[in-house]
């Protein structure tokens, strides 16, 4: 950064077009000629090569009156310098990784496919929060813990898909995992997102009691319903046919889900489609925003020393070759 401390100094700058005004007009009426009988001898007369610098002196007086306005200005350099002060927020990723989230309903890929992309876009919007994952199907488990290390959460990500955890939909197990993993945190805002396509069939702990754990450790749990309205296409691998589809209902335990959120001070959103989860993240993410204080502290250097030793030196140029080598005789 740079500035002057005394700008007003330089309103004297305007002070040098009128002296090259001045200038101008009194070289141009001090011209005068003289008149020879002979003009041979002053043809035989030597031209000095400093003739044609004449007019330095006047430019380098001007260089040094510029130089030392700029000095009497007062510039300075700064630095700037920032302490940013975060209060992060810890935030646990649940899918649902159970066979129906093969389901193609949600184009161009199916349900589990799209939701991974649309978290992994959740995922690059965030800075200074440390977030984990949790999959769940029949099971739970953590796929990786919290962590600052986006990359490496992005990977674990990546490597999520159906048939890694046995069959099944365990959703107050997933819940009281995350929970687990939160529980500890010293974050100010500690958040569980919630993904599933299906209704509560196994594990070992109901939704509604790990919803009230969650609470009792001030956890928020935002949870989503994924699947679209009425059937989707489910695809059956079969050993004669091959590949085929089949037409199931979509059954998602809404009531459940809402249930779950309120206990916990969240929200419940259904998502149809891509572009309605893609809008439940986006939302998700404007609810649960970082605090982020930015202090700013500029500090600046004196740097009239430079432009005032510059002034001083033309200056004293000026005075030595207006003496000297283009000196004028009376």
């Amino acid at each position: 950064m740079f500035r002057f401390a005394d700008p007003a100094w330089l309103l004297l700058s305007l002070v040098i077009p009128l002296l090259i005004y001045w200038y101008i007009r009194r070289h141009r009426r001090l011209q005068s000629s003289l008149r020879y009988s002979n003009l041979d001898i002053i043809k035989l007369a030597r031209h000095s090569p400093l003739k044609q610098y004449r007019h330095g002196l006047f430019a380098l007086r001007l260089l040094a009156l510029a130089a030392l306005i700029i000095a009497m200005a007062r510039p300075q350099a700064g630095s700037k310098s920032r302490e940013v002060i975060t209060e992060g927020i810890d935030i646990m990723l649940c899918m649902d990784v159970s066979t129906s989230m093969l389901a193609e309903d949600f184009q161009p890929h199916n349900r589990l496919e799209v939701s991974k992309l649309v978290a992994q876009d959740f995922i690059r919007g965030r800075a200074n929060d440390r977030l984990g994952l949790v999959v769940f199907a029949g099971q739970s488990f953590t796929q990786c813990p919290l962590t600052l290390d986006y990359g490496i959460l992005l990977k674990f990500m990546e490597q999520i898909q159906c048939g890694m955890v046995e069959d099944g939909t365990a959703i107050g197990n997933a819940l009281a995992n995350c929970v687990s993993r939160l529980r500890d945190s010293k974050a100010k805002s500690k958040v569980v997102i919630l993904l599933t396509d299906g209704q509560n069939n196994r594990g070992e702990i109901d939704p509604i009691t790990a919803a009230r754990v969650a609470k009792a450790y001030k956890i928020r749990v935002y949870t989503i319903g994924a699947g679209t309205r009425g059937e989707a296409l489910y695809p059956i691998m079969d050993p004669i046919w091959g590949k085929r589809y089949e037409r199931r209902p979509v059954d998602i335990d809404e009531n459940l889900l809402r249930q779950v959120a309120q206990i916990t001070s969240g929200k419940y959103f259904r998502a149809t489609d891509k572009t309605s989860l893609e809008k439940i993240y986006q939302e998700i993410g404007e609810l649960e925003k970082t605090k982020i204080q930015v202090k700013e502290y500029t500090r600046y250097d004196e740097r009239f020393v430079g432009y005032a030793l510059a002034g001083l030196l033309l200056l004293l140029a000026e005075i030595v070759l207006a003496n000297t080598r283009f000196r004028k005789l009376p």
